[in-house]
């Protein structure tokens, strides 16, 4: 496709096929994202990719973790919560979701299952845990730059027909991924990425976020008569 065609059909997708990912087509799209431009060229990113078994401990121990604590054990800094502006939009996204599913706003029960399905990273078949070099671990530059790379990944994979959702919550008790997937200790665990091929049959899969306008977004200076 068109970047542009791509930019605007991307969707984020929570539903999936239990149908297996090829690792060539995982290649693929990984070495695609690996064009991505990073501050002096230092490409401080990391993925680990994991399916089958090492994926449904992964899946449960998170899980099994987060309702033991209901604490998340994250090596990065959260962000606090959202407030204002920020908290609108994310309520807006979340009733187009729970609309989509049938989730009643008040019904707590169905709201908690929907954020158990985060923790389990919405039972994709691949999981893509991102990192960056623990060395960089105070380097706003190096998220940056693993922030375009997982961007560019999420294209190329939209472009083949795999859907993906970038997930924060599959990754919040990181210690478990951490021993699961085998990650040396010289890796920091920042995000991670759900992946699969998109259920059809899904609903939340067709929700189409609100986006903010250029005039809402962008501010000019210089540019009379332009």
């Amino acid at each position: 496709m068109e970047f542009q065609q791509l930019a605007f059909e991307r969707r984020s997708i929570r539903g999936f096929k239990q149908e297996p990912v090829p690792k060539a087509l995982l290649d693929e799209i990984i070495e695609v994202a690996a064009q991505t431009p990073s501050s002096m060229n230092t490409q401080p990113w990391h993925v680990h990719v994991v399916t089958g078994d090492v994926l449904d401990r992964i899946r449960t121990g998170n899980t099994e973790r987060m309702l033991e604590t209901g604490k998340p054990d994250r090596e990065i800094r959260g962000h606090v919560r959202y407030e204002g502006a920020h908290r609108d939009r994310q309520k807006r996204v979340a009733a187009q979701l729970f609309e989509a599913a049938g989730i009643g706003w008040e019904d707590k029960e169905q709201r908690q299952d929907w954020a158990m399905r985060g923790f389990r990273q919405f039972d994709a078949p691949v999981s893509v845990i991102g990192c960056i070099d623990r060395d960089l671990i105070d380097s706003t530059e190096a998220y940056f730059d693993l922030g375009q790379f997982v961007y560019a990944m999420v294209i190329a994979a939209w472009d083949r027909g795999v859907g993906a959702v970038i997930n924060g919550q599959g990754i919040y008790q990181s210690s478990v991924v951490r021993e699961e997937a085998s990650i040396p200790e010289d890796q920091l665990i920042v995000i991670t990425v759900a992946m699969g091929f998109p259920a059809d049959d899904f609903p939340a899969n067709d929700v189409v976020s609100e986006r903010r306008s250029v005039e809402e977004i962008a501010t000019y200076r210089g540019f009379d008569g332009l």
